[in-house]
C-alpha cells in the first residue's frame, strides 16, 4: 500500500566525497518511499537535513556551523516524526548502518550524465589517521546482480559513465554459490563496462597495497573503463607510512606506478597527500616531496594532518607539527603540484581527445564542459555546437591552465562513440 503523502519538505545539503553524494541519494529513496517531498529551496523547506564527512575535518567543522534540524540516516523518517512530536532537540545526528549494505534500495537520482555506484561499504585497513572502520564499519560488499542491475537502470535513464565507490574498491569480494566462480572487482567492473549504455566507468579509491593485476590488465584493455586511477600516496616516506598503517613503503608504491605505466603509458594518476602527520620531520616530509615529483600526478588532493576522534592515531601519536609547518608544507606541495599539472596539460596542447559532455561551463552558459578519459575538465564556446550532454566528442586543445583544457569542437557527422 503507498504511503500517503507527507506534509514535510525536506532540504538536503552533502558535504564531503563521493561516497557522501551517493548516501544522500540512498536517503532520497528512503523518505520518497515514505512519502516526503523535496524541494531545493532552502527558505521553504520544512526539514534541512545535513549529510557530512566525518573524515575531512573541513567538512565537518562546515556543517557544523550551518546545522538546524538534523542530520540523516536510516531511520529519518522516525526522526523526522519525532521532532514535529515536541522533541526539544533542534539536530539529531543519525548515522546510517554499520551493517547494511542497502543493496534493495535504488538510490533517487536527478537527471544527468554521471552517476555513482557503491559497490562496498566500511574498511578493514584501520589507517590510523581515519575513521571510517568506526563510522561505516567493516567491509561488506554488495550482490554484483545488484550492482549490475543499478547501473543497468542507469544505462535506461541516459546515464552514460558511472563511478563504482568503496573505500578499497580493490578488496571487493562477493562469493558466489557453492561450485560458482567468486565476484572479485576486475571481474565486476568489466561486467558494468559491457553493458549497453555506458560509454565510460570509472572507480575510486583503491588501495595501493593490494592492487591485482587483473584490475591493472581490465583498466589497460577495456576500451570502456577509464584510463585513469586515483592511487592515494598519503605520504612518501616509509617511517610515516608505517605510522599511517599503511602497509607499503615508497618503493612498493613506484613499482606499482611503473608497472601502470608499462601497460599504458597514457595512464592518467592522481592521489591525496597528508601534510604534517604526527612527527613528520623536515626530511620525512621532502621524501613526500621527491616522490610526487618523481610519479608526476596529474593532480592531486592535498590535506593538512588534523586529528579525528577515536582513530589510533588520536589514541597513540602525539599531533606535534605546529599548524604553520603544516600549512606551509601543503603550500609547498600544491605549488609543485601546479607546475606538474600544467606540463602535463601542456603536452596535449594541440591534440585531439575524446570529451564527454556533460552541461554548461561553471562560469558560463555560452560554454559547455566535459572530461576526457583522464578526468581532466574540458571547456569550449557552443558557438551553435549541436553536441548535448552524454555525447562523446572529438576536441582539439588550444589553450590550457593547470587545471583546465580549452580546445575548439572538431565537427562530425555524428557524435564519436
Amino acid at each position: 500500500m503507498e504511503k500517503a503523502a507527507s506534509p514535510y519538505r525536506v532540504h538536503i545539503e552533502t558535504f564531503g566525497c563521493q561516497m557522501n553524494e551517493y548516501d544522500t541519494e540512498l536517503v532520497r529513496s528512503l523518505l520518497k518511499a515514505e512519502g516526503f517531498t523535496f524541494t531545493e529551496d532552502r527558505e521553504r523547506a520544512d526539514v534541512i537535513l545535513m549529510n557530512t564527512c566525518a573524515i575531512r575535518e573541513h567538512a565537518h567543522h562546515k556543517v557544523y556551523g550551518r546545522l538546524e534540524v538534523l542530520n540523516l540516516g536510516h531511520t529519518i523518517a522516525h526522526a523526522i516524526e519525532s521532532q514535529e512530536q515536541g522533541s526539544a532537540q533542534k539536530g539529531i545526528a543519525v548515522d546510517l548502518s554499520e551493517y547494511e549494505t542497502y543493496d534493495d534500495i535504488m538510490p533517487e537520482r536527478a537527471e544527468g550524465v554521471n552517476a555513482w555506484i557503491a559497490v562496498m561499504r566500511g574498511c578493514d585497513n584501520f589507517c590510523t589517521f581515519c575513521v571510517v572502520p568506526y563510522t561505516r564499519g567493516r567491509e561488506r560488499s554488495r550482490d554484483p546482480h545488484g550492482i549490475i542491475r543499478e547501473a543497468e537502470h542507469l544505462a535506461s535513464r541516459g546515464y552514460k559513465q558511472v563511478t563504482l565507490l568503496g573505500q578499497n574498491v580493490n578488496s571487493y569480494r562477493f562469493e558466489a554459490r557453492e561450485g560458482a566462480r567468486t565476484w572479485d572487482f576486475a571481474r565486476l567492473i568489466t561486467a558494468v563496462a559491457d553493458l549497453p549504455g555506458i560509454e565510460r566507468v570509472r572507480f575510486t579509491s583503491p588501495h595501493p597495497k593490494d592492487f591485482p593485476p587483473a584490475l591493472l590488465d581490465a583498466v589497460a584493455g577495456h576500451p570502456n573503463i577509464c584510463k585513469h586511477i586515483h592511487l592515494p600516496l598519503q605520504a612518501g616516506n616509509d617511517r610515516i607510512l608505517r605510522l599511517m598503517n599503511r602497509t607499503y613503503g615508497r618503493v612498493d608504491y613506484l613499482a606499482l606506478v611503473e608497472d601502470m605505466r608499462r601497460r599504458r603509458s597514457d595512464i592518467a594518476l592522481t592521489t591525496d597527500i597528508i601534510c604534517g602527520f604526527c612527527g613528520e620531520t623536515e626530511e620525512e616530509f621532502l621524501d613526500t616531496y621527491r616522490v610526487m615529483e618523481e610519479v608526476g600526478f596529474h593532480s592531486a588532493f592535498i590535506f593538512k594532518y588534523s586529528e579525528r576522534k577515536h582513530t589510533i592515531a588520536a589514541r597513540k601519536y602525539p599531533d606535534d607539527v605546529p599548524e604553520r609547518v603544516k600549512s606551509e608544507r601543503v603550500t609547498r606541495l600544491v605549488n609543485l603540484q601546479k607546475s606538474i599539472s600544467l606540463r602535463k596539460n601542456e603536452e596535449l596542447l594541440g591534440q585531439t581527445v575524446t570529451v564527454l559532455v556533460e552541461g554548461d561551463a561553471k562560469k558560463s552558459s555560452a560554454q559547455s564542459m566535459g572530461r576526457t578519459d583522464g578526468n581532466i575538465t574540458v571547456v569550449w564556446e557552443k558557438n551553435g555546437s549541436g553536441s548535448r550532454p552524454g555525447d562523446l566528442i572529438p576536441m582539439k586543445i588550444t589553450r590550457v591552465s593547470a587545471t583546465t583544457l580549452f580546445g575548439k569542437e572538431i565537427p562530425v557527422s555524428s557524435p564519436a562513440r
